[in-house]
């Protein structure tokens, strides 16, 4: 078994912090993981991936090779698309949170941000697996959008084929985080393992 997951989103959005809490839960449940990552200008908004790579026979090198993630989580629509030629093909699940994350130069009226809608049309039209998430205003409601990232790996873990579950992930949570945190995290873990679950009725 080999899994490979990207999480891809820009600076600020906790895309690191994702990939060593679902990298550890794996560890923990006694599968070998290992974990790269590639950094534009994090500090700044600029693009950030991880790539998780996750097997039950031995460790891989920490790049996935082009066109073979399993799954990308996007916490930005417009990221998702940008790497989606390189790593994905017509069978990658694709988790992406529908909000936008607009740079200076957009904001400046200097470059155009494709809206949301085109770009799930456009994902839709290659007929890859898609589950469009309007996970950030639940983000919102448990305390900042900084809570987006533990909604993406709740759903992440409700994909069949992902050998992480959420109780892996609560349990390194645990580990890693004072009790006055837990409580959020785990409502985060919840609600997006319900926005997958809504896909399924």
């Amino acid at each position: 078994m080999l899994v490979n997951v990207i999480i891809t989103g820009v600076g600020g959005q906790g895309n690191v912090l994702a990939s060593q809490i679902l990298g550890r839960a794996a560890v923990e449940k006694g599968l070998q993981v290992t974990i790269g990552e590639t950094f534009g200008l994090s500090q700044r908004g600029g693009s950030v991936m991880s790539h998780i790579r996750i097997s039950d026979l031995k460790q891989y090198g920490p790049l996935i090779p082009p066109n073979r993630a399993d799954v990308i989580v996007g916490l930005e629509p417009l990221e998702t698309i940008r790497i989606f030629p390189e790593y994905g093909n017509e069978q990658t699940a694709l988790l992406i949170n529908s909000r936008p994350i607009y740079p200076l130069n957009v904001i400046a009226g200097d470059v155009h941000y494709p809206s949301p809608e085109w770009i799930r049309d456009i994902i839709t039209e290659t007929g890859t697996p898609l589950y469009w998430l309007d996970a950030t205003p639940l983000a919102v409601e448990l305390g900042g959008p900084i809570m987006l990232n533990m909604i993406m790996l709740g759903a992440l873990c409700e994909l069949p084929f992902v050998p992480v579950e959420k109780g892996d992930l609560e349990g390194v949570l645990a580990a890693i985080f004072p009790e006055s945190k837990l409580k959020a995290n785990f409502k985060a873990l919840e609600m997006g393992g319900e926005l997958i679950q809504k896909y399924r009725k």
